[in-house]
């Protein structure tokens, strides 16, 4: 599916191809690493060129860089909490030749500091984000902090990158995230206020398994009726990956809920 490690250097830094191998990524060896998560975010992300898109909690990048390579000519801006890793999506964005302007902003922080780093209320047509939604509570945490740090959610950390979001869209404009699917009446409710129009995708890993994670896409001020659409299944009760799982990471094809 291509997503593997393509080098290592001594530095514990990979460079790994996705897409395909149309979008290299350098990344950690270890903890906050990209993967088929953040394609799949990409692929489930509504975008039109000319219009401004924000990846919260980008990481070195993978989400928003694919979206940027599938619609040519948006404004990509990419929000990352760590310094060092912010530093690597800049590097990324520019190797791949992707024009993105990266911010290095804790998403929990006040509207005033959104504002001073160029992201004002209602400055944003889209949002895509993967937020941390292992809970320390029921998993085990990770004994490298980088990988706590990317992974493991708090009490409120849905709750506050859902209403940053909402403050940075512009009326209409859409927020689409990825989430451990057993968190679906979370995700509802820290939806509840401000947005609309949700529409949801089931991924499974198997077909006789129950979803692993949910594609949510939601609109700010709308009032459209739930919707959810049919599970994507990544792999046949064989094991083997399906046809459209493949297509999606290898970035030839999109789904539902990035038509907009």
């Amino acid at each position: 599916m291509n997503c593997g490690p393509m080098s290592e250097a001594k530095s514990g830094i990979t460079e790994d191809g996705f897409l395909g191998g149309r979008l290299r990524l350098r990344q950690p060896a270890s903890g906050h690493r990209a993967g088929h998560d953040a394609i799949l975010l990409a692929a489930a992300t509504a975008a039109q060129p000319g219009q401004r898109i924000a990846d919260f909690g980008a990481g070195v990048g993978a989400a928003g860089l694919a979206v940027a390579r599938r619609v040519a000519g948006i404004e990509l801006v990419l929000v990352e909490v760590d310094a060092a890793i912010a530093a690597l999506a800049s590097a990324n964005a520019a190797s791949n030749g992707i024009e993105a302007r990266v911010v290095t902003l804790d998403l929990d922080s006040s509207a005033a500091a959104f504002a001073a780093a160029g992201l004002g209320p209602d400055s944003v047509d889209g949002v895509l984000t993967n937020p941390p939604f292992n809970d320390p509570v029921r998993q085990q945490p990770s004994p490298d902090g980088a990988r706590r740090v990317a992974h493991e959610a708090t009490a409120t950390t849905l709750e506050n990158w859902i209403h940053a979001a909402r403050r940075v869209l512009k009326p209409g404009g859409m927020l689409t995230l990825i989430w451990r699917a057993e968190g679906l009446e979370e995700v509802l409710a820290a939806l509840a206020r401000g947005f609309g129009g949700i529409a949801i995708q089931p991924v499974h890993g198997t077909p006789s398994g129950p979803a692993i994670r949910i594609l949510v896409r939601a609109t700010k001020g709308a009032r459209a009726p739930l919707r959810i659409y049919p599970g994507l299944m990544l792999n046949d009760s064989a094991g083997v990956p399906t046809l459209q799982a493949n297509a999606l990471l290898s970035g030839e094809a999109v789904l539902p809920l990035a038509s907009l």
